[in-house]
């Protein structure tokens, strides 16, 4: 259950309005005038929260054609921040916001309804910023607004080539992941590689897809932004969002199953896929997809609806219906549920006593009322049956047709606080190795951020684990960053001995054409590790290049 935070969707905490700013703008408006200085921001920094509103950025370009990038900036941003640990808010939720507001989601908060939004969001802080042209260049400039002390950081800029966009905002992030938490000592390159995979075309094509207003604008951009970059999820998230809203099943159901199972909306995504299959008719799929959901986190929701697709292949899903009702015990439909189901296994009394609950729930519910006229007169309900009525013996389970993210949220929560907790309660040691082994498994899948974040708090915890500085090493090497790869791979050598590490030595030797010192690190990983492909990798390479024959 750990690995849950990445699959979590992070974002603001249970969606609920605050109370609402009620000080005029003339009374924010200096704050913005006047930033505080570097001396104040080291006595706030400590007590910041980490919740973060990313707002679109100003398009100050004077191009209509760049208007896209203002939300992409959000989105960039918002990215980074949820890998380096913060917890900004998503899109939905600042649209939530806006609707509750009652202001069109195409709207340009001012300085003071930005913190109107971000009190109705219960966040702590605001980036706001801009874009704009310098000739070929686009250059980015953002600031942090601490909304609890109502102070606006100095402002920060980055630029670029307008081809290297995505790296700009990279950037960009780096340096305010800096002033939101100096002590995160995560390099600008690990954030650079971050994006570095991602095309820019493809990119704009998903963003100019989640912002057109019209269906059949968004479906042609999301379908182009994943041809573009087939390995892209979450444009593949939104795409299968899109074809589910206008009851593309079988398209949705493929959709979804492409977003990838490490990514932030692979909860989600496996939830609708689920919903999309039972609505195909697929309901062996469906019940395979919602099991998938519910072995990463038993949602009511996600349990239900298995137990409608085992329903519905004429098989027992009593227990599932059991479970989703405990999980959930005030939601009626579970109720209604089980109370259908333990019926069909001719458990009468059990199943009038869970029917006499949902309308205990929801007392108008005449589907249910109903229900209970015709248990108690079955003959009476095989004649309005007869007669064509609606209202006979034998309903069909009801589906759970939302993914419940609030729930999803708070168990996330939950479950990272025990994590925490757990992680607190162990020796310098035992605590270290914890967080290298999570490093790691986000090594492994790529995630380069979120691997180094960890490794550095496991060297914090205990600096002398050879194993953290390994997997810090091979971080360091990805993002390019030769010399902090040799040290941080020496620095290991020097704990333990260390296949990985040599590797790592051995790549930048190659790199750097010192052709005996390769073979000397292959050699030496080989003899850790004998079976490593590796190793043998490496020393066919280097026999390669120094043109000996393996």
């Amino acid at each position: 259950m750990v690995d849950l935070i990445s699959h979590r969707k992070r974002g603001a905490r249970a969606r609920r309005p605050g109370a609402l700013f009620a000080l005029a703008a003339a009374l924010f408006w200096p704050l913005f005038l006047h930033p505080q200085s570097s001396a104040d921001e080291a006595r706030t920094t400590a007590d910041r929260a980490r919740i973060l509103l990313v707002l679109p950025f100003d398009n100050r370009t004077g191009q209509p054609s760049l208007e896209w990038i203002r939300e992409a900036a959000a989105d960039l941003l918002s990215s980074r921040f949820a890998s380096a640990g913060f917890a900004p808010m998503t899109r939905a939720d600042r649209m939530y916001a806006l609707d509750h507001l009652g202001l069109p989601q195409g709207f340009q908060p001012s300085r003071a309804s930005s913190l109107k939004l971000a009190q109705t969001l219960d966040a702590d802080s605001i980036v706001v910023g801009s874009y704009s042209l310098d000739g070929t260049q686009i250059v980015a400039q953002a600031q942090l607004v601490d909304v609890p002390h109502l102070r606006m950081s100095a402002a920060v800029t980055a630029s670029g080539a307008m081809q290297d966009m995505i790296a700009v905002f990279d950037t960009l992030a780096w340096k305010l992941t800096r002033q939101l938490d100096p002590a995160l000592d995560v390099t600008e390159e690990t954030f650079l590689a971050a994006g570095a995979g991602l095309r820019l075309d493809a990119y704009e094509q998903y963003i100019r897809g989640i912002t057109e207003p019209d269906h059949s604008e968004r479906l042609r951009h999301l379908e182009q932004s994943v041809k573009l970059s087939p390995e892209f999820s979450p444009a593949w998230m939104a795409l299968g969002r899109e074809d589910y809203a206008g009851q593309d099943y079988d398209q949705a159901a493929k959709a979804f199953a492409k977003v990838d199972r490490n990514d932030s909306d692979a909860l989600e995504a496996g939830f609708y896929r689920g919903l999309s299959l039972l609505f195909s008719g697929d309901y062996a799929g469906a019940e395979q997809a919602f099991a998938e959901v519910a072995r990463v986190l038993p949602l009511a929701s996600a349990v239900n609806n298995e137990a409608v697709a085992v329903s519905r292949q004429g098989h027992d899903g009593t227990a599932l219906f059991v479970q989703a009702a405990s999980a959930d015990p005030n939601n009626a439909d579970y109720h209604f549920n089980l109370a259908v189901s333990l019926k069909a296994r001719g458990k009468d009394t059990a199943a009038m006593g869970e029917l006499a609950q949902c309308l205990k729930l929801r007392p108008g519910d005449t589907e249910a009322q109903a229900l209970v006229a015709a248990w108690k007169d079955p003959a009476a309900a095989q004649a309005a049956t007869a007669a064509g009525s609606q209202n006979g013996a034998d309903p069909l389970e009801r589906i759970a047709r939302t993914f419940d993210e609030a729930a999803f949220r708070q168990a996330a929560n939950m479950l990272d606080q025990m994590e925490a907790t757990r992680l607190a309660s162990l020796s310098p040691r035992a605590r270290a190795l914890a967080l290298s082994t999570q490093a790691r498994g986000y090594l492994d899948r790529g995630l380069l951020l979120e691997a180094e974040r960890l490794y550095q708090s496991s060297i914090a915890a205990d600096g002398q684990l050879a194993q953290a500085h390994e997997g810090l090493a091979e971080v360091r090497e990805r993002t390019g960053d030769d010399a902090a790869a040799r040290k941080e791979a020496q620095a290991a050598l020097e704990l333990a001995p260390s296949a990985d590490a040599y590797l790592v030595l051995g790549q930048l030797d190659l790199a750097d054409n010192h052709l005996s010192d390769a073979r000397s690190d292959a050699e030496d990983a080989l003899k850790l590790a004998p079976a490593s492909e590796a190793a043998k990798e490496l020393m066919r390479q280097v026999q390669a290049r120094s043109g000996v024959a393996p």
